[in-house]
């Protein structure tokens, strides 16, 4: 335990966010008489964030230039027999780059919001929501035990529920947060499945503990099974990493989460709940160490997922659907090289993904209040002229996420190829050419939705939903900034374009600077775990690396940069040059084009498979189990059984002293013949 962290200070992060989330949502609701206005409830939910920002950022700077650590217990809850149920913290280089992250886009977020939401009914609930969303994540990432992590596993579920749903007089919303919810309850069973088995055999629920007995967790077998036990453990862990952070086939939710408003897509999709899944599997490192099952299995999800997803982005029109997708596939990007042993190279991903992420998704907010809510990209176009600040930011986000040396997206997303091109597992050679097309695939998608959106001719005015009401239930923001729908497009407010600035900075320049001691340094040394003489990656890997500068340089003559090149020419040359291609093209592969826009089924098939066979099994438990085995046979059957043979013997108990003699007479001659028979 380091001096110069101190546990009083480390408890200031989560609950600074928790308090202005308590504050807002109480006297700043109904619920508490609206005691507080507007401006208070931003303002107290702002500072909260800020200071949980100010003390994050101080503790990465003691963690990563003085070796600072911290693992402790804050309070301790129960003690049941030998099992501690704690609140603890355990600050290493993963969590102090993870409460930085999480503070710095809430931050974002929290000020985006105040223009955003600017009119909106709900604009206090949703900063107490947003806070309490900041606080669960902090929980989760700065916790040193199992329960603590379920816990804020769980609360970021919940709350993501409240935000998913946020506009809850709006249909598709709740059937979207409802979707979010039940989805996540899969993963989740896989999940506690797997905390359960650690706890039964490791006997602890102290990631310390935990890890310091991986060596006895890998010599046994499953009962009843010729499988591993860490093997079943580590897969359990990972499905629920599958819901959490939508992997395939758990996915479907994260699209429709859309329907919540533009920040909460930013802050789920960037640096909370979706980026859950892949600190859960680095932090849990020294266990999927031991089974190179398990990591096959993570790797070839995760591939899926990267190039699968990637393919549906190429076909949607709503501005936030393309940048969900692209999600989807980064998901996979950083669940791929979680399956290659290169967890740091997966965590340093997730970091610069957070920030071009969130830029992405709060540009396309700032686009969607520039177009008056307009969220159809094929009826915008010219936009950059209007709207100057947010064409360049977006152009940062998207150069970053397509991989463009020097930027953040380039250092980390080819690290992830790399890696997979040097691991050795099962699985690795479909999971290197999925990695590889994704490339192209992401920047075809990435740069048509900027072709469109800010290039070429203007269209907001040939909307065919042009002349319907701003507050429409299928509007992105149906309950604010009511504008005039003919008007020209306009750049957005401070408070909106502020944060783009300040989210592209990093989107730039963080992969860079951080790429040398995240990856090939000792920022990691004592919070990941890889077994080197098992899984090679990271090592082969380090022999390559000579700097950023570079691998920035060689990075222009790699297959990626030019397929990525590829992937931006044909978009640029399709969409702005020959738009009759895509027309063409979607004629001629219609059954292609059908399956995609029907997201491969999926939908139809939970809904119509899953879903009814579920209810039919539910109906059938009911009506056999409850009403028919539990009710009919064991509670109804059992009491007419007695009242059967009470009514039986009843009629033996009539009064008269005559039967009582002749039943007794009876009895004697029985017993007589039977003692008589067996004496021949």
């Amino acid at each position: 335990m380091s001096a110069s962290l101190s546990a009083s200070t480390l408890l200031a992060v989560p609950l600074a966010p928790l308090v202005g989330s308590i504050i807002v949502g109480i006297f700043g609701t109904k619920f508490g008489g609206n005691l507080i206005g507007r401006k208070a409830s931003h303002s107290i939910t702002i500072l909260g964030v800020f200071i949980a920002f100010v003390i994050s950022a101080m503790t990465l700077k003691s963690v990563a230039l003085d070796g600072a650590r911290f693992e402790g217990t804050i309070y301790e809850w129960m003690v049941v027999g030998g099992l501690k149920m704690e609140v603890g913290f355990l600050v290493d280089g993963l969590t102090a780059m993870m409460m930085c992250v999480v503070t710095f886009v809430s931050l974002m977020v929290h000020i985006y919001t105040i223009g955003y939401m600017e009119e909106d009914e709900g604009y206090n609930r949703f900063f107490s929501y947003i806070s309490l969303f900041t606080f669960s994540m902090l929980m989760l990432v700065m916790s040193n035990n199992m329960l603590q992590l379920f816990f804020g596993w769980e609360a970021v579920g919940l709350v993501s529920y409240l935000l998913i749903g946020f506009w809850y007089n709006k249909p598709t919303a709740i059937f979207a947060n409802m979707k979010a919810f039940l989805v996540n309850r899969v993963g989740d069973f896989g999940f506690i499945l797997g905390i359960g088995l650690i706890v039964a055999y490791a006997g602890t629920l102290n990631y310390g503990e935990v890890f310091g007995k991986a060596g006895e967790l890998g010599q046994m077998g499953f009962p009843g099974t010729e499988w591993m036990l860490v093997t079943v453990i580590c897969i359990c862990l990972f499905i629920g990493a599958m819901g959490k952070s939508a992997q395939f086939p758990l996915h479907v939710w994260l699209p429709d989460s859309m329907e919540g408003p533009t920040p909460i897509s930013a802050l789920i999709h960037a640096a909370t709940m979706v980026t859950a899944g892949i600190f859960m599997v680095a932090r849990m490192s020294p266990l999927f160490e031991l089974s190179d099952t398990a990591l096959s299995f993570v790797m070839v999800i995760g591939a899926i997922t990267a190039l699968f997803m990637g393919f549906l982005g190429i076909i949607q029109n709503d501005i936030k659907r393309v940048v969900a997708y692209s999600t989807l596939s980064q998901l996979g990007y950083m669940t791929v090289a979680l399956g290659a042993s290169a967890y740091s190279v997966a965590v340093f991903h997730l970091m610069t993904h957070a920030f071009f992420k969130a830029l992405l998704f709060l540009g396309a907010g700032s686009v969607i209040i520039g177009m008056h809510h307009n969220q159809d990209i094929r009826w915008m176009g010219g936009v950059r002229k209007y709207m100057p600040i947010t064409w360049i930011t977006s152009l940062v986000g998207s150069l970053a996420l397509i991989g463009t040396p020097w930027f953040a997206g380039f250092y980390s997303k080819d690290s992830i190829i790399e890696a997979v091109h040097e691991s050795h597992l099962w699985g690795s050679g479909f999971a290197y050419f999925a990695v590889l097309a994704g490339v192209f695939v992401t920047a075809f998608y990435s740069f048509r939705m900027y072709f469109l959106v800010f290039h070429g001719k203007e269209r907001y005015d040939q909307n065919p939903d042009a002349h319907h009401d701003d507050h429409h239930a299928d509007d992105d923001h149906g309950h604010g900034h009511g504008h005039d729908h003919d008007a020209k497009p306009h750049e957005s407010p401070w408070v909106v374009w502020l944060p783009l600035v300040l989210l592209a900075i990093p989107s730039v320049v963080i992969g860079y600077f951080a790429i040398d001691a995240m990856l090939y340094g000792e920022f990691f040394k004592d919070s990941i775990f890889v077994d080197a003489t098992r899984h090679h990656a990271m090592k082969e890997m380090e022999e390559l690396f000579h700097g950023p500068m570079a691998m920035a340089l060689h990075g222009f003559t790699a297959w990626p940069f030019w397929l990525a090149l590829a992937g931006v020419v044909l978009s640029w040359y399709m969409y702005l040059v020959n738009p009759a291609v895509p027309a063409a093209i979607k004629r001629a592969c219609g059954p292609i084009y059908n399956l995609l826009e029907n997201k491969y089924y999926m939908d139809w098939f939970n809904e119509n498979v899953i879903a009814r066979a579920t209810r039919a099994l539910g109906t059938g438990l009911w009506k056999g189990g409850d009403q028919g085995l539990i009710d009919g046979a064991i509670v109804n059957g059992s009491w007419k059984l007695i009242g059967h043979v009470a009514g039986v013997v009843r009629r033996v108990q009539s009064g008269y002293i005559y039967h009582y003699a002749f039943a007794m007479l009876l009895g004697v001659f029985v017993l007589l013949s039977y003692f008589v028979w067996f004496q021949r």
